[in-house]
This record gives structure tokens, sequence and C-alpha cells, in this order.
């Protein structure tokens, strides 16, 4: 590791290096070739689990992707995908890479209008997509491609390998091998939280040496993707970060599972018993909201806080160099009264949980620690192909996102800007010359857009640029510390700072749907009122005062919420949040201009 003197620079080197015809799939081939028996994969089989060897696996994509030939795909075509988070998903994925082709993911959760857009954007000769309403309004809205939709399905991959039955093997795989290091392996669009989707194109190597470079940081190989162990993946295979982590438990040799049933995860993760996951911090906000909820309402609010008090103290120890012995005894104590019904909620296996897409709080980190779960916190974007930097098991600093991984660059802006520079950073936005000029300089470095601070080599997330509050009074402030720590109250979903230009810091709120139930509940409310009803009640307004008090504890003075509302329902993923939960800012400011207008013009 490498640092500056004025820390404003941080490098990792990187002892690994990309071939010229290496490209993102021969890793489940090698194993199939070496390790036919290899077990893979897990897909769902009723309400267990069935394994999938890496033999199989690659005879299921050599089927598929020889239905992808005979039907007309070219070498470098477009061919979108658009399904849950599945094995299916996974072998579709692989299928067009072995016809040669390049593949543009696209959430369900879109509107069938900006699916339509990403596949004409991308020229794409060919789609993917889950069956049933989704299959019909993807094919009304894309009729050009009536008769090149299949759908991600045992049945549609029977029917592509049918027709593609007289293509031999070794076809495809020269078709395979025609995709060089250079080629584009994926357009993955921006989630659109600040405009118009972008579609970022990643090359096999980008993402060979994204893989790479996860799995040469230390610990990772030895302690977290290790051979045989099992891996859950729930979050969106749409975006990067499940789809590398994927591709990177694949070089190990882990067994890997999908579910995109978040409404059952804890069956999920029971019935598969993970010791690796992915997460985004609102889920383990939720976990340790509802174990917070269920303590109070069985009158072990005190043992419970106790207890939380004890793992954090115990993490933060370990930063430190040893827990004394008293508060190692008071963790054995706590693991068999509680800690262990919370690892029992992950599965019971759980050892590594690897976390993007928002920062994770410093005290949230610690509790999880010191339960037992390891949370490694990681940055990056669609544009890096993923993690950048990432918390390592033997240099765990909560609070940050860790260094830069082997082969990355960062650097900070004299406005506090974070630089990157690295061999997985994209080479530019599919048909917008004039994005990529604004993200890439002449010097290579890539404009993250986002604002970050540098200590010891370790990063630390503020925010976004574009993002940035300046209050009439000319103070900066960064809204997601403030969004963040509101969003972990258990009444609350989301939440956007307002202030830019204004003589104070207000605050919109959303409810979370299931606390809010739970309060009416307990405030003997009509099951059947909602936001809109109750968004003045002076108990409602009483308990968002409280986490607002809470947070404004931990800011200055000009940086403190003074006024809020709740916006009368909840947000949704294709309204105020993207698939992947990040809040549409500008949508969201233009949606509730009303209620912004009131916090600045009417009586406190």
């Amino acid at each position: 590791m490498a640092v500056s003197s004025l820390n404003l620079q941080s490098s990792t080197p990187a002892r690994f290096t990309v071939g010229p015809a290496r490209n993102t799939s021969d890793d489940i081939f090698d194993w199939a070739a070496q390790r036919p028996d290899h077990l893979s994969f897990a897909r769902k089989a009723g309400a267990g689990w069935r394994s999938v060897t890496a033999r199989e696996f690659v005879d299921q994509v050599l089927a598929v992707a020889a239905g992808l030939i005979a039907s007309g795909v070219q070498a470098g075509d477009r061919i979108g995908l658009i399904a849950d988070t599945s094995y299916e998903w996974v072998v579709c994925d692989y299928a067009i890479w072995a016809a040669g082709a390049v593949t543009v993911p696209a959430y369900p959760t879109a509107a069938p209008a900006q699916i339509a857009g990403i596949l004409t954007d991308s020229g794409a000769t060919g789609v993917f997509v889950k069956g049933g309403q989704l299959g019909t309004e993807v094919a009304a809205a894309c009729g050009s491609l009536a008769d090149r939709m299949w759908t991600v399905d045992d049945a549609g991959f029977a029917a592509l390998s049918s027709s593609g039955a007289a293509i031999t093997r070794d076809e495809v795989e020269r078709r395979r091998r025609s995709a060089t290091a250079d080629s584009p392996a994926t357009i993955v669009y921006t989630s659109g939280t600040t405009g118009q989707p972008k579609g970022c194109v990643l090359t096999h190597s980008n993402l060979v040496a994204e893989v790479s470079s996860v799995l040469e940081a230390e610990g990772i190989a030895d302690l977290v993707l290790v051979e045989d162990s099992s891996m859950l993946v729930f979050l969106p295979l749409a975006h990067v970060l499940a789809r590398v982590a994927t591709l990177a438990g694949v070089r190990a040799g882990m067994r890997i599972g999908f579910t995109s049933d978040l409404d059952d995860l804890p069956r999920e993760l029971a019935g598969f018993r993970p010791e690796v996951t992915l997460v985004v911090p609102r889920v383990l906000e939720k976990v340790y909201n509802r174990a917070e909820r269920r303590a109070q309402q069985s009158g072990r609010a005190r043992l419970f806080h106790a207890a939380a008090e004890t793992a954090v103290a115990y993490s933060r120890a370990l930063a430190d160099g040893s827990p004394s012995w008293r508060l190692r005894m008071r963790r054995a104590l706590f693991d068999r009264l509680l800690y262990a019904r919370l690892r029992a909620a992950f599965g019971g296996q759980l050892r590594y949980a690897a976390s993007g897409g928002a920062p994770l709080d410093a005290r949230l980190g610690h509790f999880m620690r010191g339960v037992g779960v390891n949370v490694l916190d990681g940055w990056g974007l669609t544009e890096t192909a993923a993690a950048v930097t990432l918390s390592l098991p033997a240099a765990l600093r909560v609070g940050t996102v860790g260094r830069p991984l082997p082969g990355n660059t960062v650097r900070i802006n004299p406005d506090g800007e974070v630089l990157v520079k690295g061999p997985a950073v994209f080479r530019g936005y599919w048909n917008n010359p004039r994005a990529t000029a604004e993200a890439l300089d002449a010097d290579g470095w890539l404009h993250t857009g986002d604002l970050g601070e540098l200590n010891d080599g370790y990063l630390s997330v503020i925010g976004r640029k574009k993002d940035l509050i300046v209050t009439a009074s000319g103070k900066n402030v960064a809204p997601a510390f403030l969004e963040d720590r509101l969003a972990a109250h258990w009444l609350i979903e989301q939440c956007v700072v307002v202030g830019d230009r204004r003589p104070y810091i207000t605050a919109l709120v959303a409810l979370d749907p299931q606390s809010f139930e739970e309060w009416k509940a307990e405030h003997h409310l009509s099951p059947s009122a909602t936001v809109a009803d109750l968004n003045e009640d002076p108990a409602l307004r009483e308990a968002v005062q409280g986490a607002i008090d809470e947070v404004n504890g931990e800011v200055s003075r000009p940086e403190q919420i003074k006024r809020f509302r709740i916006v009368p329902g909840y947000f949704t993923v294709g309204d105020q949040l993207t698939p992947t939960q990040k809040t549409r800012r500008q949508h969201v400011l233009t949606q509730f201009a009303g209620d912004v207008e009131a916090l600045y013009t009417e009586e406190g």
C-alpha cells in the first residue's frame, strides 16, 4: 500500500494481468474441464435447493447459446436480459457470452417504456425476458424484437436448445473464443438518480480484472470467497455488484444460490444457510430494527440495548487491540441470550456479508461484527465494474469503505471529489461521447461525482457532489449522512434532506410501510388509515421528531434539520426509488415541490 504524504492519494499494486484472449466466461468452462463434478451453483427445487455441477451448467449454457446462434445472433450483438435474480438469469448471461454477444441487463421493475428505451439505445437485436405480464408488456413496447424474444425459464431454454440442435459444441466454442479481453461484455445502464440512464460499456477485461482484484485482496480468497463454501445472492443481478460477486464466486469455486423473494428472505436464508452473502445497509438496518422492536414489545428492551452496547464495545475493542476478559465474558453471555438468534436470522452459518450501494452506519457495522457477522463495506460505481475499495477481514476499519483493491488508485481532488484509476474502469458510455468526456479526463482519471476523504489509505465517502447543499448562509451540507442516519430508524424508510440556497435545513420523510402498520396498531388507530390521513398526527410527528433530534445531536447547528414533512405515501421502486433503493432526489423534490415550499413558508 502506497499512500502519499498529503494523504490525497492511495494505491494498491496488483500482481495479476489480464491476457489478451481472456474473457469472462472462461472460469466456469475451466471448472467444467478440470473438475466437471464440482458443485458450482444451486437452483430452487420446490421448497429446497438442488446443486448444479460445473459440467451441468456449461452443458446448459452451450445448448442455449447454440439456439441463439441458430436464431441469427452474431458476435458483438447486444442482447437484452430482463428478469429477477435467479439461476436462470445467470444461464442467460453466460449463454449470451458463449454466443460471442453482449449482455444488456435491465431491471424487471422498470416500466416497459424504460426497458424499451434501454433496448433501443443499445441497439439490442434480441431479448431474454421473464414471462407473464412483464413479457407481454415488453413485447408490446418492443415490437421489433418479437421474433427474438425468449423466456427466462426451462421452457424457453428447451425451445432454444431444440432450435440449435444442429450447431456443434465446437462451433459454439469458436464463437465464445471470438470475444477477447477488449471486446464489450456488457452494457449496464446507470440507475438514473440524477438524470437519464447512461449505458456503461464494460469489456471482458474490465470484468476479469475486477474479479482478479477482489480475489487478490488480502484475506478474501482465504477467508471469504473460499472454495466449496456457499454464497446466496438476492440483490438484483442487473446491478453490477451482484453480477461481479457471482463471477468472483464462480472463479473461487463457491456454491452459489439465487433468490429474488425478499418478502420471505428469512426463510430463504434459513433454507440455504449461506456462509457469505451480499447486502445493502437497509437490509441490516431492518434486521436490527425488527430485533429491537420485538424486544420492546416483549418487555426486554433494556436487555436488548445492553446486548447491543456490548456488541458495539466488543467490536471497537477488536479494532483497538484486544477486548478485556470482562468484555469477552459479557459478550459470551449475550451470545447465548441474543446474538445466536440474530445469526439464525441469516441462516446460522453466515460469516461475511459484503455491503455496498450506500454507506454503512459505523455503529451498525460495529454491532454486526460484535454479533459475529463481519460486514465488509465497499465502494464503487457501475463505471468501475463494482468495487474500487473494500474493507478486508484483516484490515477492517468500521466507518470507512476500506482501502483500494489491487490495481486501483484513489485520489481526492481539491474540491473533495473522488477520482479513480484502475483496470476495471470502463472505456466510456455507449453512444454518448459527451458524457464520456465529462467522466474520464485526459489523464485517464474517472471523476466519480462522489465526495470523500482519505485517512491512512482508508476511504470515507461523504456523499454525492451534485447533492451537496449550500445554504443561504454559505454553509456546505452533505445530505447523505443525515438521510442515512434517519433511514436507520425503525419507522422511517427514506428521507430527502432539503436546503440548497435556503435559510436552514429541512427534510421530506417517507415512512416504512410495515412499521407504519405496527405503529397504528400500537396507537389503536384504524387499520385502514393511510399515511396521508395521519401525517399530521401529533404522536406520529413526535416519533419522527425524536429520530430527527437524535441525528441532530451528531452534527453542527447549521447542519441540523429544523423542520420536516411526512410525505403522504411511500417511496416506491420505479417512482421515487431506483431498483437499487437509491432515492431519485431531483424527482422527489419536483414531485413534492409544494411540500418543500411549505417547509419554508408555513409557520412552524
